[in-house]
């Protein structure tokens, strides 16, 4: 059956329950009553790709200031509340999403929707707390991507494989852009996108539909329209006729590391049945141990510690398709690089073979069924795909439409993405430390120099 037909022949959700208030608040009931617990999620459908020019880092900026108060919480109070109930909490912001999450005991869940409704509406912030907080998150970006040079180009790779769109700049933001982030950004950016009509509100675990629905009306119904459309505007990324290849040489590095990404469809943005292709053609050539790139480079030619990959599927706008390879003793980038390419060509020439794609189906479907009995881990799939514009249905078919891809769809979508083109190249070295033969002192690295090849 095609992918088309599994979408055809869906039956109203037995799972999920959804409804929408009237000021335009989308919600999502999963009952799972085998422990009194509830998870609460708020998802915005806004992420770093929407800022303005010359603000980036305050979509995460924002995620951090929202745990600092309101008339109805003092500042900082917010996550001890929750802590005081027996829960616990924390938020996370991407380049199309920004989510806030609480898991309680059932009980507890009337007192965690007032708070996060009251922040919806409500926020406030005094100049110490942004500037404090905008500490905060200069220290996290010198932590997590200026210490690590492996961070870094990474963030240079993105930067050189969207050359137009916005997902190739960091979430975390520019430094110099972040340094400058103040109160009047930071509310120019909630008053625009935090709204009922923009947010979905996923209730999963020990409740009714019924209950979440006058819980809901109660706390998040208060809250009026912004009346204004919320219109997500991004600048679209143009045809790539060029590979590009990114080096970066840096004395903090351990061994050399090759990365390869490539630009795909996401799930929300594929055309029907391309990104379930696309998911099981990744699992067969990189996943875990299993994956051709792991048994070709560690297991056979012995020449890498490491290997493997991942297809990144969540994109609103596209995705993309990583290798990598972290090279063995006594051997160089180029064969790392060598041996990437050698798997993706045998991909595009012969494709998978169907006891591979079996196998990888099966344990694709598996692992869905074991996220499956997380109510977290349920909440947070249906959430982040209704956010990014995709239904209930879409999620729920997911394993249907995994059965009805072939071979010839997987040699299909590599022919069509895995092209030279739509490539970045990234070559992570260790600088070798220098000393001239007449005895000078060896040179000072360069921390965090990188070059685009």
């Amino acid at each position: 059956m095609s992918v088309a037909a599994v979408a055809a022949e869906r039956a109203p959700s037995e799972k999920a329950f959804e409804f929408t208030l009237a000021n335009g608040l989308d919600v999502v009931v999963i009952p799972d009553h085998r422990a009194p617990v509830v998870t609460q999620m708020v998802w915005y459908r806004v992420g770093a790709a929407d800022e303005p020019p010359g603000v980036s880092g305050i979509a995460h900026f924002l995620e951090h200031l929202m745990f600092k108060g309101t008339d109805q919480i003092p500042t900082g109070q917010f996550s001890k509340l929750i802590a005081r109930n027996g829960g616990d909490d924390n938020a996370f912001t991407n380049h199309d999403v920004t989510a806030y999450f609480q898991r309680v005991a059932k009980d507890r869940l009337a007192t965690v929707m007032e708070m996060e409704a009251d922040r919806m509406a409500n926020l406030r912030l005094t100049e110490e707390d942004v500037r404090t907080e905008r500490d905060v998150i200069l220290e996290e970006r010198r932590s997590r991507v200026d210490n690590d040079p492996g961070s870094i180009l990474q963030e240079q790779m993105m930067a050189a494989l969207y050359r137009n769109h916005p997902y190739g700049i960091p979430i975390i933001g520019w430094e110099h852009e972040m340094k400058e982030l103040d109160r009047a950004d930071a509310f120019a950016f909630y008053r625009r996108f935090y709204a009922p009509e923009n947010a979905i509100l996923i209730v999963a675990g020990d409740v009714q539909p019924d209950e979440v629905k006058a819980l809901a009306e109660k706390t998040f119904g208060k809250i009026p329209r912004h009346g204004a459309a919320i219109k997500r505007e991004r600048p679209q990324e143009p045809k790539h006729d060029a590979a590009v290849k990114v080096t970066l040489e840096d004395p903090r590095a351990g061994r050399t590391t090759v990365q390869r990404y490539y630009v795909v469809p996401s799930y929300a943005s594929a055309e029907p049945g391309e990104a379930e292709a696309l998911d099981l053609m990744t699992r067969i050539a990189a996943h875990g141990a299993t994956g051709r790139v792991y048994k070709r480079l560690v297991m056979e030619q012995k020449s890498a510690a490491s290997a493997g990959g991942w297809y990144s599927d969540s994109g609103r706008d596209s995705g993309r398709v990583g290798f990598y390879a972290i090279a063995g003793e006594a051997h160089t980038a180029e064969d790392m690089e060598a041996a990437i390419e050698g798997v993706v060509q045998e991909l595009r020439e012969k494709g998978v073979t169907q006891d591979e794609l079996d196998r990888a189906r099966a344990s694709q479907i598996a692992e869905f069924v074991y996220n499956s009995d997380s109510i977290s881990r349920m909440a947070r799939q249906y959430g982040w795909r209704l956010a990014v514009g995709m239904s209930v249905e879409d999620v729920e078919d997911w394993p249907e439409r995994l059965k009805a891809v072939t071979v010839d769809d997987i040699r299909a979508v590599a022919r069509k993405y895995l092209v030279e083109e739509n490539s970045v190249t990234g070559i992570l070295k260790p600088e070798p430390e220098y000393t001239s033969s007449i005895g000078d002192k060896p040179a000072q690295a360069a921390a965090g120099g990188g070059k685009r090849g």
